[in-house]
């Protein structure tokens, strides 16, 4: 039976990932379109691709589930963060922000063929092992906030491979929250190890997809020297909801 589902698993996985890139290919010629738009033309190409996450959502059986344990308020600017875990986080960021937003993402994605230059006109590039694409790549955040655009970081920066809800957290998304004054709102990424685990692309499986909103946190009264501080905070609030949705133990 081990072996009978593992082949039922590959051949879903294969069947995905041709209905990923057929969706890919059916939003491409409008992608191209809206990067000749500047500011409005990002802020289309992010409602393109939650139309490809959607429809892709619907070939593969993936159900995707919002979850607000405080009401949230669309107008408002934030810094997103949420804790990453699988290669399937960024379909359900993208369809459960309901905003203007851009995406810190991997450098190392542009490589792929098509969808690395789809990745590229869709987030803000890092590469954390060259310090001055780093400064860049922090400057391109604070312009998005500047310009009224909201944001979202990961800040575990890679995979959580650990046994524990979060790995520890870089300090820049809460940097720039203190130095622009935005409130930090945090997300969770409920099952997508179950869908898709880091392990490899093969993995895949349908079901449920929850994200869950928690209650923003202000960033009032802080200053730089308590960076440390807020992180902290966060990082609680975040593995005290993983705790609660997940079952952790530890």
């Amino acid at each position: 039976m081990k072996v009978i589902s593992r082949s039922f698993q590959f051949i879903y996985s294969i069947y995905a990932l041709l209905t990923f890139i057929a969706v890919m290919l059916l939003v491409f010629p409008f992608i191209i379109i809206a990067s000749l738009f500047g500011v409005k033309g990002g802020n289309i190409i992010y409602k393109l691709c939650s139309f490809w996450s959607q429809f892709w959502y619907v070939l593969i059986g993936m159900r995707h589930q919002e979850i607000y344990e405080t009401p949230h308020n669309t107008n408002r600017q934030y810094i997103f963060v949420g804790n990453h875990i699988s290669y399937m986080d960024v379909p359900p960021v993208v369809m459960a922000i309901h905003q203007p937003i851009r995406v810190l993402g991997k450098y190392e994605m542009i490589k792929i063929p098509i969808f690395g230059w789809i990745y590229r006109t869709a987030v803000i590039l890092v590469d954390r092992r060259n310090v001055a694409l780093r400064a860049k790549s922090v400057r391109a955040l604070k312009a998005a906030i500047a310009k009224g655009i909201s944001i979202f970081i990961f800040p575990e920066g890679t995979f959580n491979e650990s046994e524990k809800p979060l790995k520890s957290f870089y300090d820049g998304a809460f940097r720039i929250a203190i130095e622009t004054q935005t409130p930090i709102k945090p997300l969770l990424l409920i099952d997508t190890f179950e869908r898709m685990n880091y392990k490899g692309l093969f993995t895949l499986t349908p079901g449920k997809n929850r994200v869950v909103y928690l209650q923003e946190i202000s960033v009032n009264g802080y200053t730089l020297k308590e960076v440390h501080k807020l992180k902290n905070e966060v990082y609680r609030v975040m593995e005290d909801g993983l705790k609660r949705y997940r079952n952790y133990t530890n």
